[in-house]
């Protein structure tokens, strides 16, 4: 028979308790970088589809070369009005 008495665990140090943190950042940077990573790859493909003949950007792409003054004074314009929401 013992005569030693339990004792709980004493608490996590201050190194413990950085290390879980380090790696509860780390496992959520990594999720960040995922999704972000899945992100890039979704807007890229709708960038290609969009360049394809017939697409958003191809028709911009075209009107930008006929007219390229006009196309820069309605950009200007846009960011005029974008400018004068804020």
């Amino acid at each position: 028979m013992s005569t030693e008495i339990p004792q709980s665990p004493s608490p996590p140090g201050v190194a413990e308790r950085a290390i879980d943190a380090a790696t509860d950042v780390s496992r959520t940077i990594g999720e960040v970088a995922g999704g972000l990573h899945a992100a890039v790859d979704r807007l890229t493909s709708v960038v290609e589809e969009s360049r394809k003949p017939g697409g958003a950007l191809a028709t911009v792409a075209a009107i930008t070369r006929e007219a390229p003054l006009a196309s820069l004074f309605v950009a200007f314009l846009f960011g005029v009005a974008v400018a004068r929401r804020r």
